[in-house]
């Protein structure tokens, strides 16, 4: 009787691993966590771990961390370590509809412009080509005049500057797969368009989607930290970093350190995380680049 061992995943197998699949490990750790703490973070507050996000009437003002107040207390009183475990909550909220908002939009145009062709193409091109060139910050501040705030609202604001990225990714695609034989054999048996996008062409142009998101995910959390900066993200008494952050940029030259620093360390692990996942993922989805790096 044979005994046949199991064999580890190789991107799991630190020991055998390549350097980008061990960062895209750390770096899904490092999602995965904030993913945590943002899931569990009303649950520990009923447990009395955390303190309520939007109390501040009980607490001093800029108390330093200590045992009771683990990442001290703002100008206004609130405790700082909560604001940021429930600034998780936020910005995954935001950053998560926003992206799917995106790719749902973007992804669906791509793949008709692409198999289509013609002047619904060449229209459809110049749109996104025109919203592409426009910068994503600038683009999502002046949404979020229009639209107001809200996480609903902030997520369609920051939404838009990426549909155009999925739109090129997928329809570039779609571009070089409908000439493929199988393709061309579904539409001599008389498919429809619809069929053939649907069963034919949709698993086959949206290897890249998945990388895309997670870029854009990382890139919509500082572009989320940015309105609310500016006070045009989510309403005051929702706990978001950039918000706190432009609250404690007033007390940071009288030496108060703590209201910016872990906010701050939080939105910028949090990039930093997604950036390693989805550049992990990328060399998944691109053979060339696996082969550059096993060699």
């Amino acid at each position: 009787m044979t005994i046949t061992k199991s064999r580890i995943p190789r991107f799991l197998n630190f020991a055998k691993s390549t350097l980008s699949q061990r960062l895209m490990l750390i770096g899904l750790c490092m999602t995965l966590f904030f993913i945590f703490i943002a899931f569990f973070a009303p649950v520990f507050q009923s447990w009395g771990w955390l303190q309520n996000p939007k109390e501040f009437l009980s607490n001093p003002i800029h108390d330093a961390p200590s045992a009771k107040h683990w990442f001290g207390t703002s100008r206004l009183g609130y405790d700082v370590f909560s604001r940021t475990i429930f600034g998780a909550q936020a910005a995954l909220q935001v950053v998560i509809l926003a992206t799917a908002l995106s790719m749902i939009v973007g992804v669906p145009l791509g793949m008709v412009s692409g198999y289509l062709g013609g002047k619904l193409d060449k229209v459809l091109l110049f749109l996104m080509d025109s919203i592409y060139t426009l910068p994503g910050l600038l683009l999502s501040v002046t949404l979020a005049f229009v639209v107001g705030r809200g996480i609903l609202n902030a997520a369609i604001a920051i939404s838009i500057a990426y549909i155009p990225q999925y739109y090129r990714v997928v329809r570039n695609h779609t571009v070089s797969v409908k000439t493929e034989v199988y393709i061309e054999a579904a539409q001599a048996m008389g498919a429809s368009t619809w069929i053939v996008l649907s069963r034919y062409l949709f698993f086959n142009v949206i290897q890249s989607v998945p990388v895309l998101f997670t870029l854009n995910a990382a890139d919509a959390i500082l572009v989320l930290g940015g309105l609310g900066f500016l006070g045009l993200g989510l309403p005051e008494d929702v706990p978001e970093w950039g918000y706190d952050l432009k609250q404690a940029l007033e007390a940071l030259p009288t030496g108060i350190w703590w209201t910016t620093l872990f906010p701050g360390l939080a939105m910028t692990t949090l990039v930093v995380g997604l950036s390693l996942l989805g550049e992990g993922l990328n060399e998944f989805v691109n053979p060339r680049l696996r082969r550059e790096n096993r060699q």
